[in-house]
């Protein structure tokens, strides 16, 4: 059965496969900016906490929470995450809170 639809007045055509298959890919890219986004944002506040309860430069609290993330083999993210909580919570998980005071202690 053929489809007049496009030919009727006042119709909007259907969207060709490639110019869907682009919308698709552009949702992806924005899906994926929109969550480095946030990675970043609780990164930032993470270095921020790091660096009030340490007394640590930015750059050393990256660099304390990227060795502390290598170190415990848990994503970057996470490990943050985890900093950000336990500055509201007061609760940080006991291998976290055990990476984070050896090298705080090291880095004084």
């Amino acid at each position: 059965m053929e489809s007049h639809a496009n030919e009727l007045p006042g119709a909007v055509p259907e969207p060709e496969n490639h110019a869907v298959d682009q919308i698709n890919e552009l949702r992806s890219k924005v899906a994926q900016l929109e969550n480095a986004v946030d990675s970043h944002a609780v990164i930032d506040q993470a270095i921020g906490i790091i660096v009030a309860v340490g007394r640590l430069t930015p750059g050393q609290a990256w660099d304390l929470l990227r060795e502390a993330s290598m170190s415990t083999n848990i994503k970057l993210r996470h490990v943050a995450e985890l900093v950000v909580t336990w500055g509201v919570t007061g609760k940080l998980a006991a291998d976290i809170r055990e990476e984070l005071a050896t090298r705080l202690n090291g880095s004084t």
